[in-house]
């Protein structure tokens, strides 16, 4: 956990078990647009980041490319702290929907504008196949790895700016903590380590 939340590269975390080719790799991002705008800026280069690993990934260990983005839904989590007047099931059920398709639309954004001609060819190559899960994310992103047997997640360890050097998410911590298979870690653009070097 160290390495994770220090190193100011990628860190490579390879089970001892694990395969020596990977069939299957799962890019877990995240395209919520609900951030400030800085915020905003790091986990949207950050999210090209990780697809561009991902991808280049893929294509050398000619695997399987999956991409996740979990979402949890708004609307329902200020209506359990809210007054609302009495809204029917139905109504309730086209507003999460409303929220599904605008996560739909990010996610698809994302995977055809991700900034870097070479990774948008790869991509156009490998097909990666996306899944858009509701629910949090330091549970369906391990249920979702488990699924489909894959062999490396890559993933970011942002979790909020203005701190030097960033601090590791809890949501990155607990999902090392559930899986089996390896994972490739990305620090946002501009990480800065809080490690010094003595003189």
């Amino acid at each position: 956990m160290h390495l994770l939340r220090k190193c100011p590269c990628p860190v490579w975390l390879v089970k001892p078990e694990a395969p020596r080719a990977y069939k299957r790799i799962l890019a877990a991002v995240d395209v919520d647009e609900s951030y400030l705008s800085t915020e905003l800026v790091t986990r949207h280069a950050l999210n090209v980041q990780i697809l561009e690993m991902a991808a280049y990934l893929a294509l050398s260990e000619f695997a399987d490319l999956h991409v996740v983005h979990v979402w949890d839904s708004v609307y329902e989590a200020i209506s359990g702290f809210v007054f609302f007047p009495e809204i029917s099931p139905e109504k309730e059920a086209l507003n999460i929907e409303q929220e599904r398709r605008q996560h739909q639309q990010w996610l698809d954004t994302l995977l055809r504008n991700n900034g870097n001609i070479a990774t948008r060819d790869a991509l156009g190559y490998l097909k990666p196949q996306a899944h858009l899960i509701k629910g949090g994310a330091s549970k369906e992103i391990p249920a979702l790895a488990k699924r489909l047997q894959v062999d490396c997640i890559v993933m970011g360890t942002v979790a909020r700016t203005g701190v030097r050097g960033f601090i590791m998410g809890n949501t990155a911590e607990t999902i090392l903590e559930q899986i089996e298979c390896s994972v490739l870690a990305i620090k946002p653009p501009g990480f800065v380590t809080p490690v010094e070097l003595e003189d």
